[in-house]
């Protein structure tokens, strides 16, 4: 990744104090590499609300709120919906919880995109977020696919948070030259190599689509094929046998074979608790509470797969989840805001390149392939998130803050430099 700046309006936009930045780059290693995790005693300070709640004081006392932007309305609306959930969902306490940590991430996701403002704090951000992603794989690597703890202590959660990261790696080694490159592509074969011990089905076509994902976009499809055909290569010889047994086990059937037909169980009756309640849903948190009602209503059995109920577990989809927890009202939303970045994603990519006549190639800067890096992470998201519950946790909307916040960024530049 070239360290140039990304363009020339970062020059009109006021210089202000570090230390809300120094905050929110605090907060992510927080969150992510989760250092508490390492020095229990760090666990009972509750760093992380602290810190938000620090940020929450930057935001609402600076002179440039950045509330009007397009995202925040869905995401005020979105807060508004679970406000309603709180004294009509079953279960009160876990409606609350899940709304303090969206409220904590609607707090990270204002701080990106009011306080990273500038071209030379984003690549300072990037560098801190592939950083972080580095510790998290080295300790992946050691914990036999599983990070620090908290969000990411499972190993699904965690494969799907390696396999946003994958392209960073591959567009950074795109964009880059000399050892740059072979450093980026030898991070990738890291990221991969901590995919793999994760041993996740979900997040393995979660990984399919950021590799093809990437293949698609570049430019130099030769090349990429050629890299993507080495990882690949790379990861048959270090997969251990029972990695690929457990990636066959997705297409089984049976309660001893895998999770394939629990989860197709699962998301039958998440349906039917959809349809139970289509407008706003049962209230986030609550499907592992209302799903035995919907389950003896569905099947008329207490113990109705292989002998027994799977009540009280999690949806094991962020789309199963959505529809049932938040109902249309909260899809739409959802859905609203995924367009949003996906638009904002184009605009990028349309502002970061320039010719020097009508007919010579386009020459991209940096923008252009932080954007691309931005939407196969998007990508992998949606895709690995489909067999797994992520819905409210912090990957989502601090990759919406990076969007947001580059955009911004892009939309101040006037004459847009090459990389």
């Amino acid at each position: 990744m070239r360290e140039r700046v990304l363009g020339r309006g970062s020059a009109l936009v006021k210089k202000e104090s570090l230390v809300p930045l120094s905050l929110l780059l605090y907060y992510l290693v927080l969150e992510y590499a989760r250092p508490q995790e390492l020095l229990p005693f760090l666990r009972v300070l509750r760093l992380p609300a602290i810190t938000s709640l620090f940020l929450a004081y930057f935001i609402v006392f600076s002179n440039k709120s950045r509330l009007k932007d397009k995202q925040n309305t869905p995401f005020l609306f979105l807060l508004g919906l679970m406000v309603i959930h709180g004294p009509i969902a079953m279960n009160n306490y876990w409606a609350l919880m899940w709304f303090l940590i969206m409220t904590g991430n609607f707090i990270i996701f204002l701080a990106l995109i009011q306080y990273v403002d500038t071209p030379d704090k984003y690549i300072k951000l990037l560098k801190y977020w592939m950083a972080i992603h580095v510790f998290l794989a080295v300790v992946g690597i050691f914990n036999e696919g599983r990070g620090m703890g908290g969000f990411l202590a499972d190993e699904n959660d965690f494969c799907m948070t390696m396999n946003m990261i994958i392209p960073f790696s591959f567009f950074f080694a795109m964009n880059a030259s000399g050892k740059k490159k072979y450093f980026y592509i030898i991070l990738s074969g890291v990221f991969l190599f901590a995919i793999i011990l994760s041993k996740s089905r979900g997040g393995f076509v979660g990984l399919l689509a950021a590799f093809t994902y990437c293949w698609l976009r570049t430019k130099r499809k030769v090349l990429m094929a050629l890299i993507i055909g080495l990882l690949a290569v790379f990861a048959v010889i270090i997969a251990p046998s029972t990695y690929w047994d457990r990636i066959h086990s997705i297409t089984q059937e049976g309660a001893e074979k895998g999770t394939g037909e629990e989860r197709l169980y699962t998301w039958k009756i998440g349906w039917h608790m959809f349809l139970g309640n289509p407008i706003i849903g049962v209230g986030q948190g609550n499907f592992p509470y209302v799903f035995k009602k919907y389950e003896l209503l569905v099947t008329g059995s207490d113990d109705p797969f292989y002998g027994r109920s799977v009540a009280g577990r999690e949806a094991h989809s962020i789309y199963i989840t959505m529809l049932s927890e938040l109902g249309i009202i909260g899809t739409c939303i959802f859905i609203g805001m995924i367009i949003n970045m996906f638009k904002d994603l184009k605009r990028i990519r349309g502002r970061s390149f320039y010719r020097k006549n009508n007919v010579s190639p386009p020459v991209f800067n940096n923008n252009y392939f932080f954007a691309l890096a931005l939407e196969g992470a998007l990508i992998a998201f949606l895709v690995s998130g489909a067999f797994i519950s992520v819905l409210y946790y912090p990957n989502l909307w601090v990759l919406m803050g990076f969007i947001v916040s580059l955009r911004r960024i892009v939309d101040l530049d006037s004459k847009p430099v090459t990389a």
